[in-house]
């Protein structure tokens, strides 16, 4: 589960991390009073406007702007609030901007140049361990650094054993070329960091950028935070961060229902029962010529409610021209969904226009066929995988 800006900083400030202050407004004039009461808070006398959206690079379109007094604050969240921004995270025709974060100016002058860093905190699936990747090249992409200067990328590696190490913190404020105060500010703020990525069971913690302030502060300008969804039943409080407008009404509905479902570009609907599964019936979609249309695993308890569901759902995308339904029979007997195929093609009658290819493998699958074959239904059945593509190739042939 993504979250914006300001509720990855509200995690982050519950661990003790530095973050740059701000309050979230609806509309233009709500911005001009949390700006004066920023003000109140923090003496900030500038303020940087951001959009809140789940998608980075929001500078680059427009959605990061700075307001040097509060007549500004009200004209540039007029202009944000109701826009649709595109950045290179988003689809094409961006994403609406329902809110802003109003932030203080962290970029005061001082004794001392600010500098910008970036840190992530994550899984390293390779090795099973988390781990800390950061460099000295904060604000930019860092897919455009490892690919330029991959000698300025750094990471640590997370014993789960011992967790967070002290010379770890050491190394990485070391590395990233800080000494004195700032130095041991680095240490607090990484050692904070990571306790709020393992308190908070996410996926995925990116600071982008962390700042040095002129007083060798430390301290999360941006934060961009991914939930692990499996742990959010531990975390209610979390889980009430969901944002729906952010996500997809049809992934919303499929997650409502019971199924993980992926909306995706092709023209080739998928109903699959496991995940595994569904990745092969995605690649021998490809194998055909044709792109897949969705990720759909209707899970191991596929029945005749759950198979109409996903047919509902699977259909409200205009650009799928055929689907094919891909079942082995484990726990789920092959004839049921068999039946589920045949008595959601009776309820939902002239609203499936397009063919249907079934593939049951298992548990009664050739009671399953009979089904499908006796149907009086054009629903196109098939035992090989083989057949299965040829079966999609010449339906849209």
């Amino acid at each position: 589960m993504n979250l914006h800006e300001y509720q990855g900083k509200s995690i982050l400030a519950s661990y003790g991390v530095r973050v740059q202050r701000g309050h979230v407004a609806n509309n233009a004039e709500e911005a001009v009073e949390k700006a004066k009461q920023l003000t109140a808070e923090t003496g900030t006398g500038w303020h940087v406007i951001k959009a809140q959206i789940h998608a980075g690079g929001r500078g680059k379109g427009g959605g990061v702007k700075l307001a040097k007094n509060l007549d500004q604050v009200r004209e540039i969240a007029g202009q944000i609030i109701g826009m649709d921004l595109i950045t290179p995270q988003t689809p094409p025709t961006g994403k609406r901007v329902h809110k802003v974060l109003v932030a203080e100016d962290v970029y005061y002058p001082g004794e001392s140049e600010t500098k910008e860093f970036y840190m992530s905190v994550l899984l390293n699936r390779g090795t099973g361990r988390n781990m800390i990747m950061y460099s000295t090249e904060g604000g930019m992409d860092i897919e455009e650094v490892a690919e330029h200067t991959p000698d300025k990328i750094f990471t640590e590696e997370i014993d789960p054993a011992y967790g967070l190490q002290g010379f770890q913190a050491r190394r990485i404020a070391f590395n990233l070329g800080l000494s004195g105060e700032a130095f041991k500010e680095m240490t607090k703020f990484v050692d904070a960091l990571y306790k709020a990525y393992i308190g908070s069971d996410s996926s995925m913690f990116e600071i982008n950028p962390v700042l040095k302030t002129s007083d060798n502060k430390i301290m999360a300008v941006d934060a961009k935070v991914t939930l692990d969804d499996n742990a959010l039943y531990r975390h209610a409080d979390l889980a009430e961060m969901r944002d729906i407008t952010e996500e997809r009404p049809i992934e919303v509905e499929a997650k409502e229902a019971g199924l993980n479902y992926v909306d995706l570009d092709g023209t080739v609907g998928c109903m699959v029962n496991g995940a595994g599964l569904a990745m092969a019936t995605m690649d021998l979609i490809k194998y055909a010529g044709f792109e897949p249309a969705n990720f759909l695993d209707v899970g191991g308890t596929a029945d005749a409610k759950r198979v109409e569901t996903a047919f509902r759902i699977i259909l409200k995308d205009p650009n799928v021209k055929a689907i094919l339904i891909n079942i082995f029979g484990g726990i789920v007997r092959c004839d049921r969904v068999a039946q589920g195929v045949v008595d959601a093609y009776k309820n939902m009658g002239d609203a499936i226009k397009v063919p249907i290819i079934v593939r049951l493998q298992g548990t009664n699958a050739e009671v399953a066929k009979e089904l499908i074959d006796n149907s009086g239904m054009p629903i196109l059945s098939a035992v090989q995988f083989q057949e299965a593509a040829d079966q999609v190739k010449a339906a849209l042939s």
